[in-house]
């Protein structure tokens, strides 16, 4: 670690002190302030998962093959310093790339400040808040963990598993900042009850953890770039099941493009990431249907319902288009963000049926 980065470091550390005691004091000052806080980071985040998508698919994930450095400076080098020769990533030095990857972290710093502010907030101004503080807290050990994360996915050379934990942490902090949200604005935290509601609230969980298996199962595609191991629709190489490793296509605990054994990851084993991911897709979207013409039937739900048809058609014809075009980059991006405002529309149905309390 060189000298400027040591100072740069204590530099943000301040900087992240004066921070997060300020605004946690101006989140104080009534409930409408910690709410308008807990939106701004719950929109910051959602454009934070965007471009940490944008970052892995334009394989910008290496650019900074150091942690929390790049190349041992605070900031990506115009030259490759001399004492970094030895660090660097199979892909080059490559200032671009190592900008895309610091932007990232940038941006993921300023969150976390973000969700300390809001949990400092939360803990000293329970009483005005009329909440436990259980929720930020519990979200700031997510956040380190995310930290954590981020570190391994750089040291450990994109390791599958850490990749797929990563974009799933992203995706866990946007939806409980969305949870905290909710239950922080005076509007919204208002849910609705009535028979219709209650009918429809087991259903509308089930289309959560649906929506949030198949965003793992998304992860997994894109961390293994199993994106195109199907070039064709509606079959997958000229055939409804085609040849498939399932062994090797969710073995966890591998190199990326290995399997367990060091060996090359087969063809078949990308296929059936894909293939699974795609049977996802078709499963999403009948529970989503579902899901929607029952929403439609209860008048303080039908908008909600009749976005989540919309929704869930936009995000298939996205995946669709991702085939047909062969992944470009924008497509691919803008299928990861169409993941995540499904996950978001579904925690907030979620918690106007009152299936996700409001403690």
């Amino acid at each position: 670690m060189t000298l400027n980065l040591m100072l740069a470091l204590g530099a943000v550390a301040l900087l992240a002190l004066v921070l997060i005691a300020g605004l946690s004091r101006w989140a104080m000052r009534s409930a409408a302030h910690f709410a308008r806080l807990a939106l701004f980071t719950t929109g910051l985040t959602f454009i934070l998962v965007v471009v940490g998508a944008y970052v892995r698919l334009s394989d910008a994930g290496l650019g900074c093959p150091d942690w929390p450095g790049c190349y041992g400076e605070p900031h990506m080098p115009p030259v490759l310093p001399a004492a970094q020769a030895d660090s660097v990533p199979a892909g080059g030095f490559d200032v671009a790339k190592g900008w895309k990857e610091m932007g990232h972290r940038y941006l993921a710093s300023f969150v976390g400040m973000l969700i300390a502010a809001l949990a400092l907030a939360a803990v000293r101004a329970r009483g005005l808040l009329g909440r436990s503080p259980a929720l930020p807290l519990f979200l700031v050990l997510v956040v380190i963990a995310q930290a954590a994360l981020g570190r391994w996915t750089v040291t450990l050379l994109l390791k599958p598993a850490i990749v797929t934990l990563h974009l799933l942490g992203g995706m866990t902090t946007l939806a409980l900042l969305t949870l905290i949200t909710l239950r922080a604005s005076s509007g919204a935290a208002q849910t609705i009850h009535g028979d219709a509601v209650v009918r429809v609230r087991s259903l509308a969980l089930f289309g959560l953890v649906v929506v949030s298996l198949q965003v793992l199962l998304g992860g997994w595609v894109s961390t293994n770039y199993a994106a195109l191991a199907c070039p064709d629709l509606p079959m997958c190489r000229g055939e409804w099941v085609p040849p498939m490793s399932f062994t090797h296509a969710f073995e966890v605990l591998r190199e990326l493009g290995r399997t367990g054994d060091g060996d090359v990851l087969p063809l078949e084993a990308l296929t059936a990431i894909h293939w699974v991911h795609r049977l996802g897709a078709v499963v999403v979207f009948c529970v989503a249907l579902w899901l929607g013409s029952r929403l439609v039937r209860v008048g303080a739900l039908k908008s909600l319902g009749l976005l989540l048809v919309a929704l869930v058609g936009m995000q298939l014809c996205l995946g669709i288009g991702n085939v047909i075009f062969s992944l470009p980059l924008w497509l691919a991006a803008a299928h990861n963000a169409g993941a995540a405002a499904l996950l978001v529309l579904m925690v907030v149905i979620n918690f106007k049926a009152g299936g996700l309390g409001r403690a």
